[in-house]
């Protein structure tokens, strides 16, 4: 399975704090990939569609995407398509954010509302009426002639014109942004975790990986790792053998296989590493294990 790349600011922007460039600037991406910055792409013209953290979503002319730092997504630009697309460090529109990246996620909106889109864009699409749309282009075309400038007061002037663009975007989408802030905030966070698990219950005997987990669930394995610690408590590591040991035990409770055959069915190498390691947890072996269970139901 091919890894996802992450980029930073420094292999697909010309500065490391904001760029804005179109689409003949740079040879488009054509796999999912996630960057280490924040991005905003304009659609100005073909429709097509988005992937972002496994949902597929239409992204037609007039559209704005706002892709989270470490969030896998994909455009796939038809021929003859323009678009726009904006790239900014964390540190450059929001200073005094000290949140780690991967726990944007984490920020209520009413803390800072102009990162509504950016957690949202995997439930919404963020299309403009043709006078919007009129301003963002305006909008874009005053941000480009001021990268462009990087003159004093260029980058005041940038941030204020990037808050002008989502402000705009937040103001025609008030209603669906403030219902999905409500019920859904976290959302994302716990859909991934289900999937992970999903994921190891369904390759329960084969050989788990952080990277193949982490492709099921549309992360990056080291987003996938903060994100598993956070929310469970425990490693990946943690988590599959805790899901091999109770696969084994009931296996054991109620099933006639053999002990061979209970390892191989939970996904362990071996018997023997898999008596070892019960024993480890469960202080007896699983023979021991399953002669008591029996003893306990014929008492009863």
């Amino acid at each position: 399975m091919n890894s996802i790349k992450t980029y930073g600011m420094a292999e697909r922007a010309d500065y490391f704090d904001f760029d804005i460039r179109a689409q003949q600037v740079r040879e488009p991406l054509e796999q999912p990939h996630r960057h280490d910055y924040f991005q905003i792409q304009v659609n100005l013209d073909g429709d097509t569609r988005q992937t972002i953290s496994g949902t597929v979503r239409p992204f037609k002319r007039g559209s704005l995407s706002f892709v989270l730092p470490y969030r896998v997504h994909l455009v796939p630009h038809p021929p003859g398509a323009r678009y726009v697309i904006i790239n900014f460090a964390q540190r450059f529109l929001w200073p005094e954010l000290t949140v780690d990246p991967l726990d944007l996620e984490e920020v209520p909106v009413s803390q800072a509302p102009a990162l509504a889109p950016f957690l949202f864009q995997e439930y919404l699409d963020f299309e403009l009426d043709d006078a919007g749309f009129a301003q963002v282009q305006d909008l874009i075309q005053r941000l480009t002639e001021e990268n462009q400038r990087r003159g004093f007061g260029s980058l005041t002037t940038i941030r204020g014109l990037i808050l002008q663009l989502i402000g705009l975007v937040c103001e025609r989408h008030e209603a669906d942004l403030l219902h999905m802030a409500r019920h859904h905030a976290g959302s994302s966070r716990r859909g991934s975790v289900k999937r992970v698990l999903a994921h190891i219950g369904a390759h329960i005997t084969e050989n788990l990986t952080l990277n193949d987990a982490a492709a099921a669930a549309f992360l990056s394995p080291n987003y996938l790792a903060h994100l598993l610690k956070k929310e469970t408590g425990k490693t990946f590591t943690e988590l599959v053998a805790e899901r091999r040991m109770a696969l084994a035990r009931d296996l054991l409770a109620h099933s006639a296989r053999k002990v061979s055959q209970v390892a191989h069915a939970a996904g362990f190498a071996d018997e023997a590493y898999f008596s070892r390691r019960f024993r480890q947890l469960e202080g007896i072996s699983p023979t021991e294990y399953r002669e008591r269970l029996r003893a306990g139901n014929a008492d009863g």
